[in-house]
């Protein structure tokens, strides 16, 4: 059901505190990658230097010269929209065979359903370490790994078979992120305070870089790979990070009373950032490059998980607190429609199908995942999975490598 009418206007400012209202944005251009190294390991990104070259000869004949991304980052396939590789269908040589499941971490439960998107059913349960937090696909597609945050380990399960492999080491492994030029994992170690850097495929520890916030949380990075913005949601705080020197170069305190924000995630031409924040009922509207105070654009109750539908155009975002999901068009940052579940329910994380007609979100409170039509946001099924299910991940997905959390690819 949509409600047009039920948004609040984004001018509105609730309990808000500090100097700034509003922040006017620069616009700051999309950065192209220059003509690095690194191998997606997909056919998108073997036609990616013949691309990248028109795109080239195309911003000299406007004037303006590429600028150079973080090396051994794949080029983006178009400056203008992060997110060209995600088109419906368009899955890499890497999965185009692996079966299309959605994996269900279940904090309470310490194990993952895996569900058949064509039969709406649980076909598997599969046991796992304490407090699976999420299932992030690895920076090359090839691997599962569930966060086991209190069990202090991550679990391969290989997406071709869809079984569980190897177990890793790994402490407070609450979210999991990938560097773009797929040298890094980088784990959000919420409770340690701690950014740890650790190899994309061994999980060595390289670096660790304390953090004075409360609870890193969730993160994307910028379009030219350089930094990434993080949410600390315990304290209500952003960070800034220099991707290479694995550094915070940038931290803020964002201006709400209590605020706790959550996911992150970049608009597709790459000027605008947007954190949903749980309990400021909204996403924070930021710039990243300048990282300047933000503005409260008020979505529901409970705001918390953010994803781009296939054709970039919209943003699709969890209301957690009232069982919704509000639409941010993104061309125009203007909400133009909100769904709301038959049922009430609790939404959280998940992701979008790889044809782009259902977005599929755990209901954290309620022990059951929602797959929701994209075309008109009816309710298609309501599956019921172990106590407490939360980032569940949509796989195979469109794209030439994984940046990490449920599923950020480019």
């Amino acid at each position: 059901m949509n409600q047009f009418s039920s948004f609040p206007s984004p001018l509105r400012r609730p309990r808000l505190r500090g100097v700034h209202r509003a922040v006017l944005f620069a616009a700051a251009c999309a950065l192209l990658a220059s003509g690095c190294g690194g191998d997606s390991g997909t056919e998108a990104a073997d036609r990616a230097p013949h691309k990248e070259g028109q795109q080239q000869r195309q911003q000299q004949q406007r004037g303006a010269a590429p600028a150079a991304g973080l090396p051994g980052m794949p080029p983006l396939l178009d400056p203008h929209d992060l997110y060209a590789a995600d088109r419906p269908n368009q899955l890499s040589s890497v999965v185009k065979d692996f079966p299309s499941r959605v994996y269900v971490p279940n904090t309470e439960s310490d194990t993952v359903s895996v569900i058949d998107p064509k039969t709406y059913k649980v076909i598997e349960t599969i046991p796992v370490g304490a407090q699976p937090q999420h299932v992030v696909p690895s920076w090359d597609l090839k691997t599962l790994w569930v966060n086991n945050d209190r069990g202090h380990t991550l679990t391969a399960i290989d997406p071709a078979t869809g079984k569980k492999g190897r177990t890793v080491d790994v402490h407070d492994p609450y979210n999991l992120y990938f560097t773009p030029d797929g040298k890094y994992a980088v784990v959000m170690a919420s409770m340690d305070r701690e950014l740890v850097f650790r190899d994309a495929h061994t999980m060595k520890r390289k670096k660790t870089e304390p953090v004075s916030c409360k609870g890193v949380n969730h993160a994307d990075f910028s379009p030219d790979g350089k930094y990434f913005i993080v949410s600390c949601e315990f304290s209500g705080e952003l960070l800034k990070v220099d991707t290479a020197k694995m550094k915070v170069i940038g931290q803020q305190k964002l201006p709400f009373e209590g605020a706790m924000p959550q996911d992150v995630k970049i608009s597709s031409d790459g000027k605008t950032w947007y954190i949903a924040d749980m309990m400021a009922d909204g996403v924070w509207v930021l710039d990243g490059d300048r990282f300047t105070e933000p503005w409260l654009m008020p979505t529901g109750k409970g705001a918390h998980g953010l994803y781009v539908s296939r054709d970039s155009k919209s943003m699709y975002i969890s209301n957690r607190g009232e069982g919704s999901i509000s639409v941010l068009d993104l061309p125009s940052r203007k909400l133009v429609k909100k769904w709301e579940l038959p049922e009430g329910g609790s939404p959280d994380m998940g992701g979008v199908s790889a044809d782009g007609n259902v977005l599929w979100l755990s209901g954290r409170y309620d022990s059951e995942v929602y797959a929701i039509d994209t075309r008109d946001g009816h309710q298609i099924a309501k599956i019921r999975v172990g106590a407490g299910p939360h980032g569940l991940a949509v796989y195979p997905q469109p794209g030439r490598y994984s940046l990490g959390h449920t599923g950020i690819f480019r």
